[in-house]
């Protein structure tokens, strides 16, 4: 049967007008304190403990080195001993280093500091994700990159459309919610997550998301008992 010409530009009017739905805002989190903050630029991150570093000296494989910062913020490398990388961004510590080689052994280094595991900025994923866990940012990450670390939602438990991101700021805890379907179709923004930042996926079908990872959670229910 023929459909009549109204319909069809009715039903061409609805498919234009959701395919023009803009993107929805994001939920507002305040930003973390300046300890936990991972600059939006991966060139601005500053080291901190524990986390491990390649130093690379241009031409001479056998500096070459992958050393983990100790407590102090100190680094041990072959010809100059010491090194303070805690609080230098990896360009600083590249400087501080050449400039050490150049002082008594080489005319003119090239060195190349890379940060390969951020041990100081941890983020903790947990509630319906096929492995939960805390995984070190080795670099500004989204709320999407986040939960894949965790190598995604739990295909049978998980419910997408409601997902937190807890954050203390100023000894205050903060919270928002986001739905992860709408943020792979490009509908919502992708949030960025910061060091010290707690990220749950509900369950479907849980009655009450708060009392669920509360107390059904093992980590959380540590992470997030008020004190």
């Amino acid at each position: 049967m023929r459909r009549p010409l109204p319909a069809i530009a009715a039903v061409a009017a609805f498919a234009l007008a959701c395919s023009a739905v803009p993107a929805l805002s994001a939920p507002s989190l305040p930003p973390p304190d300046s300890a936990a903050l991972i600059s939006a630029s991966a060139a601005d991150y500053r080291i901190g403990a524990q986390d491990k570093i390649e130093v690379n000296v241009f031409g001479i494989e056998e500096l070459k080195r992958e050393v983990q910062v100790d407590s102090g913020g100190k680094i041990l490398l072959p010809l100059v001993g010491q090194v303070q990388a805690g609080g230098r961004t990896p360009a600083e510590l590249s400087t501080d280093i050449e400039g050490l080689l150049r002082k008594n052994y080489m005319k003119d280094p090239k060195v190349i500091v890379t940060v390969k595991e951020a041990q100081s900025q941890k983020v903790t994923v947990d509630g319906a994700v096929v492995q939960p866990g805390v995984y070190p940012l080795a670099g500004p990450t989204t709320l999407l990159q986040a939960v894949s670390l965790a190598r995604g939602p739990d295909p049978k438990l998980a419910n997408v459309k409601r997902v937190a991101i807890f954050r203390t700021v100023g000894g205050k805890r903060h919270s928002a919610f986001y739905d992860l379907s709408q943020i792979r179709t490009g509908r919502s923004e992708d949030p960025q997550v910061y060091g010290n930042d707690i990220v749950v996926v509900d369950m479907s079908g849980a009655k009450n998301f708060m009392q669920n990872f509360q107390g059904g959670f093992g980590l959380l229910g540590m992470l997030l008992r008020p004190w």
